[in-house]
């Protein structure tokens, strides 16, 4: 809404209007919409897109003249949009106007006056989004070139033959931008790593890894450096902390889990009450601030998980064996300790180091068969841990927080790397009790340094998470309306409307899709020293203080706990809202990352299934087709409207739907369908699917799909590559 709003402005430049005005100019004719436009248009005047000249009249600002910066995306057509910094505009770039700017980079554009709408072009290139780039080698006798494996990337490389480090013809290698002067020319560059040969399992993980700039190997001086550090426990260590050596404690993690960085401890008081202890492994106490090994952390900011592997921020020495709560072993920690009654209800709290002697090693399934018989182990106290998460979860949901319930997809590998099976993993009474006390332990650390009642609270890291913009809401709530869902006029508080969207969609066929919308529409969670509290749990008060031995952010929290429990003065809030933004940086790309390996391993498991028929939900619709989610595998596929051909099928936008426009047949998000699978493309990641319908009546020939050999553009004194 904020793009068409915005169009109407830059047709109309020097003409006030009103919120009317705007709405009647786009066809809106609602009242509850016309509301939503004035909405817009007060956020537009804010971010000082707009201004208003009188009460309730608009004209666009000034600044629109001048040269903007922002973040460029491109496609594989070559268009580019940038989306301007603090305003909710995207520039349109075209094809010939995105000079020498790759996906991601930071630009600074300059806006074409006589546009209809907003269309600018690339001045210059502020700062890459990478250095490195990964492709598959192409190599004849006087030439070569890269095609990189990245959609996004729109280009292939040119590479000059002293410059492929002795690399040969096919191999899958990272190459390093040495330059480019001309966006028509092709960019030149260097191969500095030599990953392997296509299509095998460790070649493909590590092409993962260098396409999203994260390291997979530590510097010799990094290891050698953790090598070093004293394992021993001294007696001076354990008198200045908490000793619960002698306290019921255990860890409850995944089967194959090989770092164990949270522990629960349990205790029965005299008063009928229970003490537990949410125990964290004391990455800080070992990674000392200015080493190395600090530097490393920072650095990375969080573990990678992969398919088959992790990725860790921490060298194995510390992640596995000094800092893993490992069973029948000391181990040193940072702690959350509550004295709690029957109804959870928390009658003391104490934070502060301690060392731990874990009794036991729970997996997930021992700990739930202990919950499901009520026998096994230490079963009094899962027991009871049990029933007191639940409590806290209720307690938790009655507040207004979201449970989505999202399901993650996992493989089953063979010995060389290929899935088997694919499966969701299932969230059950084990996984959920430990989330609840980490949970716990998150908010009541964040409420301890900033819920203090001084004007400025000390420095702190947040785990933070804005609510879903009214816009946003407004776009849900008509897309929603496609299925049938009427919701109360003026049903604009984001909790109670998500809520009663996911308790109306629940166990019916588009439950997934609106679970989708639903979260498309809310912000996304970063690290910030600013606290605006975390929507989606409802919490006033949160951080994330339980797991350090994988992300970074959760050390800084260590550290300033320990200092302002030792009355230290306010940290430096500049520094520590940098290492924010770079942990939210880092976390964005290792979740992208995890993305492109399951889709890899997605598209390698449906490979020898070509021909196959599927259930499956529509989960897209596009100008070009629809996209496809599988039933039990979750793969998604997309299936081309010019492979739909039994009628011919358009994309209806306003209603949502793709349309046959002969015979009328409609098909909508969250329809189930049967498919084909047409190919697989493992190089680019990409499935293609066919419907299976009960009419198999052709279209006509004349309008099935036909390829044409596309012009390929040449660069300048350089062998030409298409675009």
């Amino acid at each position: 809404m904020r793009k068409e709003i915005l169009n109407v402005f830059n047709i109309l430049p020097k003409k006030p209007l009103n919120h009317k005005q705007v709405a009647s100019t786009l066809g809106i004719d609602s009242p509850e919409m016309r509301k939503v436009v004035y909405e817009v248009l007060k956020e537009l005047e804010t971010s000082g897109t707009l201004k208003e000249i009188e009460h309730g009249k608009f004209l666009l600002t000034e600044q629109e003249s001048s040269n903007l910066e922002g973040i460029i995306q491109i496609t594989r057509q070559g268009r580019g949009f940038v989306m301007i910094d603090g305003r909710d505009k995207d520039i349109e770039i075209p094809k010939d106007k995105t000079g020498t700017a790759f996906w991601g980079d930071r630009v600074e554009v300059s806006l074409n006056p006589f546009a209809r709408r907003p269309e600018g072009r690339v001045i210059k290139v502020l700062e890459r989004a990478r250095d490195r780039y990964v492709g598959v080698l192409e190599i004849s006798a006087n030439h070569a070139f890269l095609l990189p494996t990245d959609s996004k990337i729109h280009l292939d490389f040119y590479i000059p033959l002293s410059e492929l480090n002795d690399a040969v013809n096919g191999e899958k290698v990272v190459v390093e931008l040495l330059e480019w002067k001309d966006g028509k020319d092709n960019p030149t560059g260097k191969v500095v790593r030599v990953l392997g040969e296509p299509g095998k399992h460790d070649v493909e993980m590590h092409a993962i890894l260098e396409e999203y700039s994260l390291p997979y190997i530590f510097p010799k001086e990094v290891l050698d450096e953790a090598d070093q550090i004293n394992r021993s426990i001294s007696a001076s260590e354990i008198k200045r902390r908490r000793d619960f050596r002698e306290t019921l404690t255990f860890t409850i993690d995944p089967e194959d889990a090989k770092d164990f960085d949270d522990a629960l401890s349990f205790k029965k008081l005299s008063n009928a009450n229970v003490e537990i202890g949410i125990h964290i492994a004391d990455v800080a106490h070992y990674m000392l601030p200015g080493t190395l090994l600090e530097k490393e952390a920072f650095e990375r900011a969080t573990s990678v998980y992969l398919v088959d592997r992790v990725v860790p921020m921490l060298p194995e020495v510390l992640s596995n064996e000094l800092c893993s709560l490992r069973p029948n072993e000391d181990k040193l920690c940072f702690s959350a300790v509550f004295e709690m009654d029957s109804d959870a209800n928390i009658m003391s709290e104490w934070f502060g180091r301690t060392i731990i002697h874990s009794d036991r090693r729970f997996s997930y399934e021992e700990a739930q068969a202990v919950i499901e018989t009520g026998n096994g182990d230490h079963s009094e106290a899962i027991l009871e841990l049990d029933r007191l998460a639940k409590v806290l979860r209720n307690k938790r949901m009655a507040l207004g927080g979201i449970d989505f319930d999202t399901e993650e997809v996992k493989f089953k590998l063979d010995e060389e790397g290929t899935p088997i099976f694919v499966y969701t993993k299932v969230m059950r009474d084990s996984n959920r009790l430990i989330e609840d006390f980490m949970l716990l332990a998150n908010r009541k650390v964040a409420e301890f340094v900033g819920k203090t009642g001084e004007k400025k609270p000390k420095t702190f890291v947040y785990r933070i998470h804005d609510k879903p913009s009214d816009t946003k809401l407004a776009q849900l709530k008509l897309f929603v309306s496609r299925f049938g869902y009427e919701l109360p006029k003026g049903s604009n508080e984001a909790l109670p409307l998500l809520r009663t969207l996911l308790d109306l969609s629940k166990d019916k066929p588009e439950e997934d899709i609106i679970k989708q919308m639903c979260i498309r529409s809310m912000a996304k969670a970063e690290y910030s020293t600013q606290n605006i509290g975390h929507f989606g749990l409802s919490f006033e008060y949160y951080s994330h203080f339980t797991s350090p031995i994988r992300r970074y952010p959760d050390v800084m929290v260590h550290r300033l706990l320990a200092e302002y429990l030792e009355g230290a003065e306010s940290a430096s809030e500049k520094e520590y809202e940098y290492n924010c933004k770079h942990s939210s940086m880092r976390e964005k790309r290792a979740t992208e990352a995890e993305r492109a390996s399951i889709k890899y391993k997605q598209v390698q498991f449906l490979m020898n299934k070509i021909g196959e028929e599927f259930d499956g939900i529509i989960s897209g619709l596009t100008n070009w087709g629809m996209y496809v989610e599988l039933s039990e595998s979750k793969c998604e596929g997309m299936v081309s409207s010019s492979n739909m051909l039994d009628d011919y099928y358009n994309f209806d936008e306003d209603r949502y739907v793709m349309r046959g426009s002969r015979k009328g047949k409609e098909y909508t998000m969250g329809q189930a369908v049967k498919i084909k699978v047409a190919a697989a493309n493992l190089q680019k990641r990409q499935l293609d699917f066919e419907l299976v319908t009960e009419d198999e009546e052709e279209r006509p020939a004349s309008n099935r799909p036909f390829k044409t050999k596309s012009n390929q553009k040449h660069s300048k004194g350089k062998p030409g590559r298409k675009h």
